[in-house]
């Protein structure tokens, strides 16, 4: 068996044994903690502390995520972009939806556009079954749209749910089961992935939503436990803690782009202008991962941006939880504590919005500064 057969092989055994392992089938039972005050330590939120605002834009297809192969010309394209703010958080489960349609063709060398958390998790998924992949992109890590994101894992402002089919919706959970098992085994100081406490927070009662049984997602909700009365520091009545994984793309993203290269990947700077330019690459596949550049390059006029803004305030170490609250959330990392809360539809600029800055900084201040000692 030569090496390109053997990694194949393993390749998928690997694959099914994500597709395996990944589903919980136990849905989460919420459970209340003992009354006594829960000791966070606040957040310092000044303006003076301000390192840096970042912007992004987040392809957001109001019908889904696309994963679908078609044939331009002589060249197979394995389409897997449009994931809105879910990119970092699915791209494992759509890049191995997208691979297993390129494998129907078995090329030995594939073309990746893109070099984003999604066309780098489907790069290494192409080299885990044996193929030679080089990696045609405009922009490399830090400035790709993952870097600006929050990356939480938990897929947001993935679709509008009076526009996707149930053959989508079976696909999202899919992608977010398999994505979720991947990121179990990437946990550690390596990758920049923690397991986290994260608090939500509401001045009105949950009843629907993110914690309810509807939610396609429900089971990979960890520990999930309601925290009232006397043991809530929060200046909201109502909360909810549950674990998740925390994912840094300063760290996260040059190390799978380290480990695409030392498996002999190949990194090819070059832009796209439409497909025809396609025909020019020596590789008979292709998988699509170009996020909102699909919008001119795959003239997919249903993809617009949803502008996100992040402001980062100087790192505070003992912080090691997250909060959300109304739209803000507050996540902590190494380099940081980030602060966001902004989504502005069919907004392409990437200058920062000061007002919505302003705003973001004010209502993290009220929170922070109110919670219980």
């Amino acid at each position: 068996m030569d090496r390109r057969a053997a990694l194949k092989t393993l390749g998928t055994a690997a694959g099914a044994f994500l597709l395996e392992g990944c589903m919980r089938r136990v849905s989460p039972v919420l459970s209340s903690r003992a009354p006594e005050l829960l000791h966070l330590p606040r957040v310092d939120v000044r303006p003076e502390l301000e390192i840096r605002t970042v912007v992004g834009l987040r392809p957001f297809r109001p019908s889904g995520f696309v994963v679908r192969a078609e044939k331009i010309g002589e060249k197979l394209v394995v389409h897997n972009y449009g994931h809105g703010g879910g990119g970092v958080t699915l791209s494992w489960g759509t890049s191995e939806l997208a691979v297993r349609l390129v494998q129907e063709t078995n090329p030995s060398r594939v073309a990746v556009l893109g070099s984003g958390a999604v066309g780098l998790a489907s790069a290494r998924l192409l080299q885990e079954r044996g193929h030679e992949v080089t990696i045609y992109t405009k922009d490399l890590p830090p400035n790709t749209t993952s870097n600006i994101a929050g990356a939480q894992w938990w897929p947001y402002l993935v679709y509008d749910s009076d526009h996707v089919t149930p053959a989508f919706m079976q696909q999202y959970v899919e992608a977010g089961s398999i994505a979720n098992r991947r990121f179990q085994l990437m946990v550690g100081d390596r990758y920049g992935i923690h397991w986290r406490p994260n608090y939500y927070c509401s001045a009105e009662p949950y009843v629907t939503g993110r914690f309810g049984p509807e939610n396609p997602l429900h089971e990979f909700l960890v520990d999930l436990t309601t925290i009232d009365g006397p043991s809530n520091p929060f200046p909201r009545p109502y909360v909810r803690r549950v674990e998740t994984m925390m994912i840094e793309p300063s760290i996260y993203l040059p190390a799978v782009m380290n480990d695409f290269l030392v498996a002999g990947g190949k990194i090819v700077v070059q832009e796209m202008h439409s497909p025809g330019e396609l025909a020019q690459l020596s590789e008979t596949a292709i998988v699509n991962c170009t996020g909102l550049g699909a919008h001119a390059l795959f003239a997919d006029q249903e993809l617009t941006p949803v502008k996100g803004q992040l402001t980062v305030l100087l790192p505070q170490p003992q912080v090691n939880y997250a909060a959300l609250f109304e739209d803000d959330y507050m996540f902590p990392r190494q380099d940081g504590i980030v602060l966001g809360g902004t989504h502005e539809r069919d907004v392409w600029t990437l200058e920062p919005n000061l007002e919505a800055k302003q705003r973001v900084l004010s209502e993290q201040q009220k929170f922070f500064s109110a919670m219980k000692a």
